[in-house]
């Protein structure tokens, strides 16, 4: 489906007051015409007259329905008894073609985005029947060419190593052919939000969520360190050429993704801060080990130098282990001093 743009004059207002200019001279018709058969007697011009003013009062509001506005970042698809005549883009106050029909099959279908929550694209009816109110409310069929957003709900997804994570994400997208949202597809934003899931699903699945050995995350048979949590940028804009393949037949550009939420399935989230905090300690430990043992080392070498004291291979192993406590040990050394001999 190619989409066509309509060029038509934006000349609404002259037939809205042309429209309302011929009820007013038909109603005037009516009267008049009405008082001079009564007056003067019917003729068959005068006839003529009041059937014509008659027929006017009575179908005259056809062309009302040719009235179209548009404010800015719209557009309306139109049909014409089933067939697509094409689609206005610019803002302007137009008159078409009264039998035309507006299209737009996602004018009712309200996800968790920017621009379903806007009361002032629907036409809001009350009806006061004194027992209760009644609301209806009619969707509007124009199209938003604007930047919109879309936040999907938080899925869970098993990461490359089996782990399930929770992950949302947010996707800013816009109509860019109206011809093949409207016809290529039953529900363009239904549509957008399906791929969505499909493709948050397949990337997800391609990364740990965390740095991890030996896992290939770009296909190339090399193991690298990406992660859902370390490379969230590339990540993204994964998922963002993954939805662009699958929505661009229905005429639509996906202009970014981002990351909403990431986090642990509550099942595993316990474990996995265990997890963390072993890992953390681990490191911790091996730092305090590494700097303990280079702090002994350099202090035998300046007690060697100075020839402070000379200390056989036994009394060096004793002061080592005893430095070592006190450097490693979680808890402040408690020292007893010798007060006698050394030996």
């Amino acid at each position: 489906m190619k989409e066509i743009i309509l060029s038509n004059k934006k000349n609404g207002m002259a037939v809205l007051l042309g429209t309302l200019a011929l009820y007013i001279a038909a109603v005037a018709g009516i009267i008049i015409t009405a008082i001079s058969l009564d007056v003067n007697g019917a003729s068959a011009l005068k006839i003529v007259a009041l059937i014509v003013c008659i027929a006017w009062a009575v179908l005259g509001w056809i062309p009302f329905c040719g009235l179209k506005v548009l404010k800015p970042q719209e557009a309306l698809v139109l049909t014409l008894f089933g067939k697509y005549i094409g689609t206005l883009k610019e803002d302007g106050f137009y008159f078409v073609n009264p039998f035309c029909t507006a299209v737009n099959p996602a004018a009712k279908t309200k996800l968790n985005q920017s621009g379903d929550v806007d009361a002032g694209s629907k036409a809001v009816f009350k009806v006061n029947t004194g027992a209760a109110d009644l609301t209806a409310e009619m969707p509007s069929k124009k199209i938003s060419m604007k930047i919109m957003t879309l936040n999907n709900n938080r899925q869970k997804i098993n990461d490359c190593l089996g782990n399930p994570v929770e992950i949302a994400i947010a996707v800013m997208w816009r109509v860019t052919d109206t011809a093949k949202a409207v016809f290529n597809v039953d529900n363009y934003k239904e549509y957008l939000s399906l791929q969505c899931d499909s493709a948050l699903r397949n990337i997800v699945r391609l990364y740990p969520y965390d740095v991890a050995p030996n896992v290939d995350t770009t296909g190339d048979g090399i193991a690298d360190d990406g992660s859902l949590r370390g490379s969230s940028e590339l990540v993204a804009n994964r998922i963002r050429e993954e939805i662009q393949k699958k929505v661009e037949e229905a005429g639509l550009e996906i202009v970014e993704a981002r990351i909403t939420y990431l986090a642990y399935a509550p099942e595993i989230a316990a474990v996995m801060l265990q997890r963390q905090q072993a890992s953390a300690i681990i490191d911790a430990r091996k730092m305090i080990v590494d700097g303990a043992v280079g702090m002994v080392e350099m202090a035998l070498e300046r007690l060697n130098e100075n020839q402070i004291v000379d200390l056989d291979e036994e009394r060096k192993a004793a002061m080592v282990s005893n430095l070592l406590v006190v450097l490693c040990g979680n808890h402040d050394a408690q020292p007893i001093v010798n007060s006698g001999s050394l030996y």
